[in-house]
């Protein structure tokens, strides 16, 4: 599998990990997942921070991560690998890249507060893992309250060559995008910029010249939608569609909710076979779920995908 460049563009969803009700991996769904994923995808973000990584052991991640890619066929697939220590970084790391993997994601660790800290993280991340693997910038502060500028990040740009994509998540975050193009053409190196947060604002951060989505919203079909028709200028089209979504958009976006959202409709779309997270876990009410499914009929209203979830 080539490896992951600065010229990634469209949607790599963010996989979740499907379990089954007893807390086992489902590896039938995995199969059914990326068979779905095939079909509007660019390529794949596994192991995510919504992929319950943490609650994987290593050789669940090594499993799940060699069963992804040799599903994944010509889709370049980025394996999460933040940990807390780089020895298990470094071991994770080389395991998928050695399995066919195409790059890998870091996030920072919560204790970052400076400039120099969020650097010198990064930098001793690529002495861990080595310069030869691309990797993506996990830039989310909402969850992990490290604030990265545009100006930290061009200087982890400039000074890591092998980051090669940053996974935009700050929000307000309209004008980070802005300025890192600001500074591509001052001389800045360029990098592909896909975007996280569910996709809630995903018309506009294309507009701002964002290269496509990098999030686990349950339609990624939809959001393929939305970035193709922004990258033809068909920007009213691509405003109409991310509407019609929004109000679940909105609701899956929830902290603490929106995995258990997100699996119950993938479930309800056949697209895995079990809504199951792994423990500890905060399954979906009664009343949630009556709250999602009329969301989704409403949105068959505008969206045919949906009639299918709610059949």
């Amino acid at each position: 599998m080539p490896l992951l460049t600065a010229d990634a563009k469209g949607v790599f969803p963010i996989a979740p990990t499907p379990f089954l009700a007893d807390g086992s991996v489902d590896n039938a769904s995995i199969d059914s997942m990326m068979d779905f994923y095939a079909t509007c995808s660019t390529g794949l973000t596994v192991l995510g921070q919504l992929g319950e990584a943490p609650k994987l052991d290593h050789a669940e991640s090594l499993s799940i991560a060699e069963r992804v890619i040799k599903r994944a066929g010509n889709l370049p697939v980025i394996v999460g690998v933040s940990a807390p220590g780089f020895a298990s970084m470094r071991a994770l790391t080389r395991d998928v890249m050695d399995l066919g993997a195409a790059g890998v994601m870091i996030a920072p660790p919560n204790t970052l507060r400076t400039d120099d800290q969020i650097v010198n993280y990064y930098r001793q991340a690529v002495e861990a893992i080595g310069a030869d693997v691309p990797f993506v910038l996990q830039d989310y502060p909402l969850t992990f309250s490290v604030q990265m500028t545009p100006g930290v990040i061009r200087r982890i740009v400039n000074d890591l060559p092998s980051c090669v994509m940053l996974k935009h998540e700050d929000w307000p975050g309209l004008e980070k995008i802005s300025t890192l193009r600001k500074f591509e053409q001052e001389g800045m190196r360029r990098i592909s910029i896909l975007c996280g947060n569910n996709g809630l604002f995903l018309d506009y951060e294309m507009q701002r010249g964002a290269d496509g989505a990098n999030t686990g919203y349950c339609f990624p079909d939809m959001l393929a939608d939305v970035v193709n028709l922004s990258q033809a200028g068909k920007w009213d089209e691509a405003h109409d569609l991310f509407d019609a979504h929004l109000p679940l958009l909105r609701y899956e976006q929830q902290p603490g909710a929106g995995l258990a959202v997100r699996k119950y409709i993938m479930m309800r779309r056949g697209i895995i076979a079990c809504d199951a997270q792994r423990r500890p876990a905060a399954p979906l009410s009664e009343k949630a779920r009556a709250e999602v499914d009329n969301l989704l009929r409403r949105l068959a209203k505008r969206d045919p995908r949906a009639a299918a979830a709610i059949r």
